[in-house]
């Protein structure tokens, strides 16, 4: 059994997820042992909210869910990637594949990719 190190982050260690076929980094978030185990048992991402305090699959509202392909751990045992196939090709909770949708140019955020999605219908707000 694959043990991390979660004492190490004060329980939650931050979890990496990549599109298994591009390489292409989809987002971070953060794991608990009970999102780990729920990831392992569902082969679906399951990570832990901090602003909700509880687990939350990802793609549960949404409907985008992250579909894992492979786990790994770094040799520190104390960061976790994902390598995922991103059902409805967004990651982002704003409507963007990648949270990485902003590169920094002149000191100014760029928006470098176009959403695939309105939260605000995805969500209700």
């Amino acid at each position: 059994m694959v043990e991390l190190d979660f004492d190490k982050g004060g329980g939650l260690l931050p979890a990496i997820a990549q599109d298994a076929k591009t390489g292409e980094v989809l987002m971070l978030a953060y794991m608990n042992r009970a999102a780990w185990e729920n990831t392992i048992k569902t082969g679906v991402a399951t990570y832990y909210s901090r602003s909700r305090d509880k687990l939350w699959v990802k793609g549960e509202t949404s409907g985008h869910t992250q579909q894992v392909r492979e786990l790994r751990f770094d040799c520190d045992a104390d960061t976790i990637l994902l390598k995922v196939v991103q059902l409805g090709g967004a990651a982002c909770h704003k409507g963007y594949k990648s949270c990485f949708y902003r590169k920094v140019e002149n000191n100014e955020a760029v928006i470098t990719d176009e959403p695939i999605f309105d939260p605000d219908e995805v969500y209700k707000k």
